[in-house]
């Protein structure tokens, strides 16, 4: 991905999401209480899609989760493999 994305985290509706040419990307995740987020779809219409922006929307999604102390459920099975992918460490994920 070359070009520079603006991320924005819509905390309401627990998204992340960029808009590339008029076309709408997000990551959707549930707060399921006790400091745990089920990141449960990715989605990037086919017109942007092998550009990296899930990838992108993925990273915002563990950082944001890291830095507030949240474990991770990672539901969409796009997430699962980006962590296994990046050989994220164990801590932090639960993988039930």
């Amino acid at each position: 991905m070359t070009e520079q994305l603006n991320i924005h985290h819509d905390r309401t509706s627990h998204q992340f999401e960029t808009t590339v040419d008029g076309h709408r990307a997000y990551l959707a995740y549930v707060d399921l209480g006790k400091q745990t987020l089920d990141i449960y779809r990715t989605f990037v219409p086919d017109v942007l899609r092998g550009r990296g922006i899930a990838a992108v929307l993925t990273q915002h999604a563990l950082d944001y989760a890291a830095r507030e102390g949240y474990t991770v459920i990672p539901s969409c099975s796009y997430v699962e493999w980006y962590i296994e992918r990046q050989g994220a460490s164990s801590d932090g994920l639960d993988r039930e």
